[in-house]
């Protein structure tokens, strides 16, 4: 491990990097409509760089590196499903929800049933996911300062929330826009530089292949620090150093007391942290193996698969983007660049997955897999390239936990300003809270106060697994209800309602199980409370196609006029949503989704 003055130095350049651009940001963002989508302006490789800026998370950046570490070919589902989420995204939502006039996804649902009742639902599911998802961005910080400069988690947390939350209270998306395109670029060359010297690095110093039938071990005598007391399992017996007095660890669960730092010889088999049950030899290289303790790994792939297909376009930050593109063409050609730059950059993490079982073993004992991209460099290079890329490193995964937490702030600060805080008599009102830029800023700093109360305490779990569940909420939530929003003209507020209430609190009791580990780990039940999204997903489509259908006689009157809203061809001339409250009238409450639905009447025959 390095000093910890690199490291801090590339943290302080992107810290001081982001807030630069964003006080930029601050000086074009002066209405509501700056503040929420950018007055959509925002032109399509601009808007693909910050949607893949902002998309790029915690999980992505570290975790998915760390989930190839332990568990080889069946963690590539996740990069897999993370980019194809766009496609499916880019076929069915974006080019009608952005022809829909609303900005967000509570005042889609109004548009679509003309329900406010729906409408504050769904701004709870809004900041529910947000929260989930915003969690982990806080623990992923505080897992990089430790890992590169031993500081306590808390630090990289509370720096993290302090940053972004500052940053979107003052500039908004308009301000979060620059940011986050400028991340994303940051982020790719961040993995990108040091996965050229680590390949170089690899070939031919003699390493063994990654899919020898043997479980990896030390190549050099290594010293382990061991932070609590640890209960790992040892596959083969091997005599160890603890304290300074020899130890021989028979084979199978052993535990070592906290604070002991454990030497092992070289050539010695790496025991792995009970918690991880890793795959080891060719079970690492091949998929469907059951690794990390998997009793169902065919469910449990094809459970994963649709929660990240689906869960995209469920979630909230991710959507509101859409709404900042001026028209539905931008909206696809703003897709089609995202999926091309996430293509780009899922094809690293496995890289550095791979080679960090060859050259830091070590963190499969530990548990710290999510610290492979940060800790490779170092143990791979000599002399001063190794410290140099791994400082590089550092700024791009804080570059990661700024820009997916600015989305996520922008997103859930923005649904509880216009929906769920007090609303003043007037838009002029002195008081006026709900849908003024005061009450977005009030909502930003709330949200980052919240998240950062509920991060700190919380127990700290592999991030991909985290965020996998948040896709899996998104997609039992907002997945049916904008597929069949858009799709389907028999739609009612009581079959949308239902759906989402059932879906939502099937997936969120499935999590909270799997988070707080009520469940055990063997067995069916395991199988599928840890990826819910197989059963959760079709029964919220079944109960709102079934609660539609019962209540048929519910279907907006208006709901023709509404479908040709979203699914006409733009050169019609059809009215094009000019932006939320505060943009083009000021002294108007309406949202814009209701003035164009409004036009779209008075054209339609």
């Amino acid at each position: 491990m390095t000093g910890p003055v690199l490291p801090l130095v590339a943290v302080a350049l992107v810290v001081v990097a982001t807030i630069g651009i964003g006080v930029y940001g601050l000086r074009l963002a002066r209405t509501t409509s700056d503040f929420l989508v950018a007055s959509r302006t925002v032109s399509p490789l601009w808007n693909a760089s910050a949607i893949s800026g902002e998309y790029l998370s915690a999980a992505s950046f570290l975790g998915v590196a760390g989930l190839v570490m332990a568990y080889g070919a069946d963690a590539l589902w996740y990069p897999v499903g993370f980019v194809a989420g766009y496609f499916v995204l880019l076929l069915f939502v974006a080019a009608p929800l952005r022809r829909s006039g609303a900005y967000t996804v509570p005042d889609f649902a109004e548009v679509r049933l003309g329900s406010r009742g729906l409408r504050r639902l769904c701004a709870l599911a809004v900041v529910a996911i947000g929260l989930l998802y915003l969690v982990p961005q806080l623990h992923g910080a505080g897992l990089a300062l430790r890992a590169t400069t031993g500081a306590p988690v808390q630090v990289g947390a509370v720096l993290v929330a302090v940053v972004v939350t500052v940053n979107v209270a003052g500039g908004g998306m308009r301000s979060a826009t620059f940011v986050q395109a400028f991340q994303y670029w940051l982020k790719l060359t961040a993995l990108a530089v040091p996965a050229v010297f680590l390949l170089l690095a690899w070939q031919g110093d003699g390493r063994p292949a990654l899919d020898t039938p043997t479980p990896p071990t030390f190549l050099q005598r290594t010293t382990v620090e061991v932070d609590s007391s640890t209960r790992f399992v040892v596959d083969e017996p091997v005599t160890v150093t603890v304290d300074g007095r020899q130890r021989r660890l028979e084979e199978g669960s052993t535990a070592v007391p906290g604070g002991s730092p454990v030497v092992f010889p070289a050539g010695a088999a790496v025991p792995h942290v009970a918690s991880l049950a890793p795959a080891t030899g060719l079970d690492w290289s091949r998929p469907l193996s059951g690794a990390g303790g998997v009793e169902h790994p065919l469910y449990a792939t094809y459970a994963l698969v649709l929660a990240t297909f689906l869960g995209t376009m469920g979630l909230p930050h991710v959507l509101v983007r859409f709404y900042t593109n001026p028209d539905g063409r931008a909206a696809r050609r703003t897709t089609l660049g995202v999926l091309a730059l996430l293509g780009a950059f899922y094809l690293l993490p496995a890289v550095y997955g791979a080679l960090g079982r060859l050259y830091v073993p070590e963190l499969l004992l530990t548990g710290r897999t999510d610290a492979v991209v940060l800790s490779l460099p170092v143990a791979a290079l000599s002399g001063p390239a190794g410290p140099l890329l791994q400082a590089l490193l550092v700024a791009g995964a804080f570059a990661a936990f700024l820009s997916t937490s600015s989305g996520l702030l922008v997103t859930t600060a923005g649904v509880l300003a216009q929906d769920l805080l007090p609303a003043g008599r007037g838009d002029r009102a002195p008081g006026r809270v709900r849908g003024s830029v005061r009450g977005f800023q009030l909502a930003a700093l709330g949200t980052g106060g919240v998240s950062l109360l509920v991060a700190l305490p919380a127990a700290a779990l592999p991030l991909t697994q985290v965020v996998g569940l948040a896709f899996a909420v998104a997609a039992s939530t907002f997945c049916p209800l904008l597929v069949l929003g858009i799709w389907w003209r028999g739609l009612t507020v009581a079959g949308a309602g239902a759906g989402l209430l059932v879906g939502g609190g099937l997936s969120t009791l499935a999590v909270a199980a799997t988070l707080t580990g009520s469940v055990g780990s063997d067995g069916w039940p395991a199988a599928l409370l840890a990826q819910p999204a197989a059963w959760t997903v079709p029964t919220a489509f079944a109960v709102m196609v079934a609660g539609s259908l019962a209540t048929r006689g519910t279907v907006p009157p208006d709901v023709g006029r509404t479908m040709m809203l979203l699914h006409a061809p733009e050169g019609l001339g059809l009215p094009a949503g000019s932006g939320p409250p505060g943009h083009a009238d000021r002294s108007s409450p309406e949202t814009t989704a209701r003035r164009r639905q409004r036009a779209v009447r008075r054209t339609a025959p």
